[in-house]
């Protein structure tokens, strides 16, 4: 049995402010770490670009106890494609439905308490209208997969995640590590799976001595994890080495203002009558 943890998914963005905005003055996060990069990711964290970029840790609470969200950010970029890969957060927090009201963030009721409302750039999350627990607020994170059956042996037999949920009717599965953790819903959307170009990454952790197990059972298979089906990234990384690595900070958030301060690239394209090029 693989001892997994969910980590966080990463989203591209190409509006930091308003994206701050959403994360913190909306739904209630706070900024856990923030780093600034001169080049591209080597393991391709930004996609595929190779210019300065910067990531931002956001969440309810710590990365140990918490899924969080990555956000990119690539200089330069004014906005990515959605694609129908990423399908929707599920977040209990009536905190952020009374946020998103008072600051006029459009949203949507979806039935039993629930509404469905949009991060900068399009990312959909679902808003539970009930008080925020003591736990971790983030339910769950729907992905499209064009192979139910397919993706549940992937994730549950060879990712050993367990299926806590079917629905047939619904095409859907609901899976996760434990029952404390964010869950994974896979969505069966009935056609191949597009990225476009705002494809996102999802992570999580295992103890580092189960990663070399979980690579020949994949290799055995004819599977990878980067990439497996339908093309989603996938991120396993030793659980150890990344609670080390995921510590916040708690000058994040004044790294995070001060570097939307600094950025003048708005400012430069809009001097030189250009637009911001999308992905």
């Amino acid at each position: 049995m693989v001892l997994g943890r969910a980590l966080h998914f990463v989203f591209k963005v190409g509006d930091r402010a308003r994206t701050a905005r959403f994360y913190r003055d909306v739904l209630g996060m706070t900024v856990l770490r923030h780093e600034e990069f001169e080049e591209g990711c080597k393991a391709s964290c930004n996609g595929p670009y190779d210019g300065k970029w910067s990531k931002t840790m956001v969440g309810f609470g710590p990365e140990d106890s918490h899924f969080v969200s990555e956000l990119t950010y690539n200089y330069g970029v004014g906005d990515y494609r959605l694609g129908n890969d990423f399908l929707g957060i599920t977040l209990q927090s009536s905190e952020a439905v009374s946020n998103a009201k008072k600051q006029g963030w459009t949203l949507t009721e979806d039935g039993d308490g629930v509404f469905v409302t949009e991060a900068p750039g399009g990312y959909r999350f679902f808003l539970v209208d009930k008080e925020r627990p003591k736990t971790d607020p983030v339910q769950k994170v729907t992905l499209g997969v064009s192979d139910l059956q397919r993706s549940i042996h992937y994730w549950s037999n060879l990712l050993g995640m367990k299926v806590y949920e079917k629905n047939d009717a619904r095409k859907q599965a609901l899976l996760g590590y434990a029952d404390d953790q964010c869950k994974l819903e896979l969505q069966d959307i009935g056609c191949a799976v597009d990225h476009g170009t705002a494809y996102g990454r999802i992570a999580f952790s295992c103890p580092r001595d189960q990663l070399p197990g979980i690579e020949t059972q994949m290799k055995r298979e004819n599977q990878k994890i980067l990439t497996p089906l339908d093309g989603h990234e996938i991120c396993l990384v030793g659980d150890a080495a990344f609670r080390e690595l995921s510590r916040m900070d708690p000058n994040g958030s004044k790294l995070l203002d001060d570097a939307i301060a600094a950025d003048k690239s708005n400012e430069w394209f809009a001097k030189h009558r250009k637009q911001k090029p999308s992905a």
